[in-house]
């Protein structure tokens, strides 16, 4: 049983960038005398030994070395824990053998995955087993996608309470987004673009916004491809870098709750630009810019301490009902999204799933099934996020 294994959470990659931000969380949030255990896993036990004694963590935090490159490593660190918290990407390089792993020894995974080919083929490959041994492994655990999903999520709570219905239309407006990418993110976006190279129906898979809802097709959804003016917010709007693996894992979500949105359910992303001629000219920018920028960054390089404490991001929501009726939510985040945010969201869905242990059964899933309202109150009580219902009350 999970409950009786050696570690409960182990972070696995802990001397990356991002890792090491998770590594700074639990250290500062949970330390070493609570009831969270904790361990630091990565191929290199000086690197860990480094990076432990560089963020003052206390030497009995337990250091685990493990390597992609080696199966036997994973699968000895993974029957020893109760969770796998990995930050080691691109996963579609480096984290097959941990998911099978997971899979078959009823180990629970959380991870930061925005690679939705790769999330499919693991789908696809990794459920049966998951189901058969209890682990629960959930993707997506970071700024992709836990805003948006567990803001759909909450949305659809609100519509219920306000409107007795859930909303058949959702749609997803970033007003405000500060903050960097990583090398990491970098390298995954060209991992995935030299896989679509070779294989033409990874092309397929990354169209396609119902590829990880296991072919239950929905109706057609707004391409989100070029800027519009907005009527619901008197607004230009951009399209949004990270609507296509939002939308996917929304439509994931709303399979696994049983079509709990509608089995007609709409969803769409953009990002808010402004009203007028400048709102206009800066969405056509963005439409035909560089989304990630034009510095590449290698592995491990990210944004300074600063640029993240400077950081946020604030996303509006906005559900219509068939008969017009309608709600407003938002979630907001106090820190740069894409690794100071994300770093605690990430260690918050592991730490709901340990303290949870009947939550939801083994499969893989997305978060907003598997944590639901459990864990937007830990997101809202320890990760600086809060999800705000803004519906005007006529």
């Amino acid at each position: 049983m999970k409950s009786k294994r050696e570690l409960g959470i182990v972070i696995y990659g802990a001397t990356g960038y991002t890792g090491r931000l998770v590594v700074e969380y639990f250290n500062r949030q949970y330390g070493v005398d609570g009831d969270i255990s904790w361990a630091m896993a990565g191929r290199s036990l000086d690197k860990l030994i480094s990076v432990r004694d560089e963020l003052g963590v206390d030497e009995s935090v337990p250091l685990v070395v493990a390597d992609a490159a080696d199966p036997q490593s994973l699968e000895a660190m993974v029957q020893r824990a109760a969770i796998i918290l990995t930050t080691v990407g691109p996963y579609q390089l480096y984290g097959s053998e941990l998911v099978a792993a997971c899979a078959s020894f009823g180990t629970d995974y959380v991870d930061l995955c925005g690679e939705p080919v790769w999330m499919h083929q693991m789908i696809n490959q990794h459920t049966q087993a998951a189901m058969e041994s209890g682990a629960r492994i959930i993707f997506s655990c970071g700024f992709d996608s836990i805003p948006f999903d567990m803001g759909v999520f909450f949305l659809q709570q609100t519509a219920i309470s306000r409107m007795a219905k859930t909303a058949s239309r959702v749609k997803g407006r970033v007003r405000q987004m500060k903050g960097s990418f990583s090398g990491g993110t970098q390298a995954s976006f060209t991992a995935t673009m030299a896989a679509a190279g070779r294989d033409p129906a990874v092309i397929e898979v990354l169209k396609d916004p119902f590829a990880l809802s296991n072919n239950h097709p929905g109706p057609e959804q707004p391409r989100g491809n070029q800027p519009f003016f907005d009527d619901a917010l008197q607004s230009w709007v951009a399209p949004f870098v990270m609507a296509s693996i939002n939308t996917k894992n929304i439509h994931r979500s709303n399979f696994l709750l049983g079509h709990q949105y509608g089995a007609n359910f709409v969803y769409d992303e953009m990002f808010v630009t402004g009203p007028g001629d400048a709102g206009e000219k800066l969405a056509r920018a963005m439409a035909t810019g560089n989304a990630l920028g034009d510095k590449v960054l290698q592995p491990g390089e990210g944004p300074s301490k600063e640029e993240r404490d400077n950081g946020g991001f604030d996303i509006l929501m906005i559900g219509e009902a068939d008969d017009g009726g309608e709600v407003r939510i938002s979630v907001t985040g106090d820190c740069d999204p894409g690794y100071g945010s994300t770093s605690k969201m990430v260690a918050e869905s592991a730490i709901c799933l340990l303290r949870n242990a009947d939550i939801v059964e083994g499969g893989i899933w997305t978060p907003a099934p598997a944590m639901g309202s459990l864990l937007i109150r830990r997101l809202r009580d320890f990760a600086g996020l809060t999800f705000v219902d803004e519906t005007l009350d006529s």
